[in-house]
């Protein structure tokens, strides 16, 4: 190591005991982690491009501070959800030091997984207080029973209104409207429930029919409309 002829020069004073760092919660222990196959966890993390066109959500599993799995999840952008496929081949079986200065495809997905870095070095992941933290799958649970991301769409302008047309049930087929032209409940249909019928062998007229459902007092509309073409 080399010094300078300023620190050269000066004088040595002794200082007191170097005291360890705080102890942060992982997976119910409380560590002082040194080295990143110390931290374990799952957690999440958001982030942004520079133009901020779309936005990444990042799952991560990690044991021994090596990413078991990883869920990517997009909003906004067409060229993310490409960026995703590639992401998920990427992260999984690196430590998240090196997931950390990997280039992960996207802007957005970088930015997610510096976000989510932070959350597992200071000991906040979403299992810092589960003895064992969780299996591996738990972010897969994130996605429900359909396994589709939790997705919401809506658009209004001041001249003609709100208009929703994806909500967490699905995606939304009819707007429900009382006599002032309130929404007041809405048609959905759910793809995920939809699909995984036509799976098991339903017709599609059939699948689609049994994944429709209504939300708020739709059977009370004095009117009905598309919300994406009236």
């Amino acid at each position: 190591m080399q010094y300078s002829s300023d620190i050269q020069s000066m004088c040595p004073i002794q200082r007191g005991d170097l005291h360890p760092s705080a102890p942060i919660p992982v997976e119910g222990r409380m560590i002082r982690p040194t080295e990143v196959i110390a931290l374990s966890g799952l957690s999440h993390g958001v982030g942004s491009c520079a133009p901020q066109q779309g936005a990444a959500k990042l799952t991560l599993n990690v044991k021994d501070g090596v990413i078991e799995e990883a869920l990517i999840e997009t909003v906004g952008c067409s060229g993310m959800t490409h960026s995703a496929a590639m992401a998920a081949e990427i992260l999984t079986g690196k430590t998240i030091l090196e997931a950390l200065n990997t280039d992960l495809v996207c802007d957005a997905i970088n930015v997610a997984m510096r976000e989510i870095f932070l959350q597992f070095v200071y000991g906040r992941t979403q299992s810092a207080f589960s003895e064992g933290g969780l299996e591996i799958g738990a972010a897969m649970e994130d996605l429900g029973k359909t396994q589709r991301s939790q997705v919401g769409t809506s658009y209004s302008t001041r001249a003609k209104g709100a208009r929703y047309m994806e909500l967490a049930e699905g995606y939304v087929t009819k707007l429900a409207l009382d006599e002032d032209k309130e929404i007041i409940g809405y048609q959905y249909l759910n793809l995920g429930k939809m699909m995984a019928s036509i799976e098991q062998g339903i017709a599609a007229e059939q699948a689609m029919l049994e994944a429709t459902g209504t939300y708020g007092r739709f059977d009370e509309a004095v009117s009905t409309i598309n919300p994406r073409h009236a």
